[in-house]
């Protein structure tokens, strides 16, 4: 998945694991910048009576390097507190919620907004409330009006969002960890020597009717970038990178009884995300624990796998005869220059015409956007690849078909990017999963915090 169990530590340790990272001029606001931070992977709507809720002992902190170092430059910070009303009942709620103040809701949750600049910290915002969980149509009528009520405006202008959303990001992961068995191509993939299946299926997405947890936060361009104001695409002060963290305290104390947990000492991170999938396919099992705990400012160690990834290895033996021409570049032991600037620097100009997001020669995976590309007009949910220079890689927005864009790069079609003399297979530009963004049942919203209405326990088919 995006970045869904991705790791083994983190796995065990939902509340802080970082699924998705979006982050995209806004549509209907273009003076601003969007940026999304989702957690808690794989929610079940139905997960009561603890129904899903950030953590109050989690920092979680959105960054944003404007001076192309791959260090926070700009960071917003959002801590929990979650409070009862009624410690005597295991019940979430007690009757309807109707409003973000209703004495029926028993277990409800604020948090606060802090801008750390230049070693600086300033609260924006505290006390502000999370919407409940979408329970059902008793529990949570009105459910979208209600959590639009969890839209704050704070200081400077700036929008903030914090509570459950539909899960947005669609991909087939019975398919692709099946040995990359992608139902569309069933009939092409070899296991073993041996062909399973005999003809093509469509995509199945394994995250329809699922939520996770959002952190959303809209921000004037001028406030993120280290000149204020954005210059032409061209201009490499019009990007900024953007990473995801999540932190915990050093040691964690329980009291004799059990009954309470203390936490104590300097923050650790834990979990780190930007660019969708790198953590799962890109880097080892081995080192993917190290990996969430580093800044993208390291990732110079990690070279070696974007140059020469796993995967790219991996499609001509599971599709034998398939990507000729990528076989013989992973035999060549070609390095991936194409990969290394999408993933890792951001593309140069020159390289497509019109548009350039690269941050310097520092290795650092981050979601990279040029502020100064307007939203596209139609968008296209293959977005660079498709012709649209406002989607993935330049940035990420919530419809775009990352699995598909990221195949395709993987099986070569980039290639050409950086060595004019590759063909690429002719396979590599129809590879995916068999998915699109009307995959997503929610669908999804064109506003902020533009992830679709949660689904709800009661109405969702099991």
């Amino acid at each position: 998945m995006s970045s869904h169990r991705e790791a083994p530590e983190i796995s065990k340790d939902p509340v802080a694991d970082s699924t998705d990272l979006y982050a995209f001029v806004s549509p209907d606001k273009p003076d601003t910048v969007t940026l999304i931070a989702n957690y808690i992977p794989l929610e079940g709507p139905a997960g009561g009576p603890n129904f899903y809720a950030f953590g109050d002992d989690v920092l979680y902190e959105i960054n944003v390097d404007n001076d192309a170092d791959g260090q926070p430059d700009i960071t917003y910070q959002f801590t929990f507190q979650t409070t009862l009303a009624d410690p005597g009942t295991f019940l979430y709620n007690t009757g309807p919620i109707l409003t973000l103040d209703s004495p029926n809701w028993n277990s409800r949750q604020t948090y606060t907004v802090t801008r750390v600049r230049q070693g600086q910290s300033t609260v924006l915002a505290a006390g502000l409330a999370c919407p409940p969980c979408n329970i059902g149509p008793l529990s949570t009528p009105n459910y979208a009006q209600l959590a639009q009520a969890a839209v704050h405006s704070i200081a400077g202008g700036i929008s903030v969002f914090a509570g459950q959303r539909a899960e947005g990001f669609y991909v087939d992961l019975g398919a692709i960890f099946d040995l990359g068995d992608l139902r569309p191509f069933e009939e092409l993939h070899t296991q073993f020597g041996m062909h399973v299946f005999s003809k093509a299926a469509p995509g199945v997405n394994a995250t329809a009717h699922l939520n996770v947890h959002s952190i959303a936060i809209q921000v004037p361009i001028s406030q993120l970038l280290s000149g204020g104001q954005h210059g032409s695409v061209g201009d490499q002060g019009s990007v900024i990178g953007v990473w995801t963290t999540a932190s915990r305290q050093q040691a964690e104390v329980w009291d004799a009884d059990s009954s309470q947990t203390f936490c104590c000492g300097p923050y650790r991170q834990v979990s780190r995300l930007a660019n969708p999938l790198v953590n799962e396919v890109v880097i080892p099992l081995g080192s993917k624990d190290l990996w969430n705990t580093l800044p993208p400012a390291d990732d110079k160690q990690f070279a070696s796998y974007f140059a020469q990834p796993g995967l790219s290895a991996l499609l001509p033996v599971l599709y034998p005869g398939v990507f000729p021409n990528l076989a013989k570049l992973v035999q060549a032991g070609t390095a991936r220059a194409d990969l290394e600037a999408i993933l890792l620097t951001g593309v140069p100009s020159g390289i497509v015409p019109g548009f350039q997001n690269y941050t310097g020669p520092v290795l650092a995976d981050m979601l990279r956007l040029n502020t100064a590309i307007p939203p596209g007009k139609p968008p296209s949910q293959l977005g660079v690849l498709g012709g649209d220079l406002a989607g993935f890689p330049n940035g990420r927005r919530v419809f775009d078909d990352v699995v598909t864009i990221e195949l395709r790069a993987f099986a070569g079609v980039t290639v050409p990017l950086v060595d004019k003399s590759f063909t690429p297979d002719a396979a590599a530009s129809l590879v995916t999963d068999g998915l699109t963004a009307a995959s997503v049942p929610s669908g999804y919203l064109d506003r902020f915090p533009y992830l679709g209405v949660p689904y709800s326990g009661f109405d969702t088919p099991s």
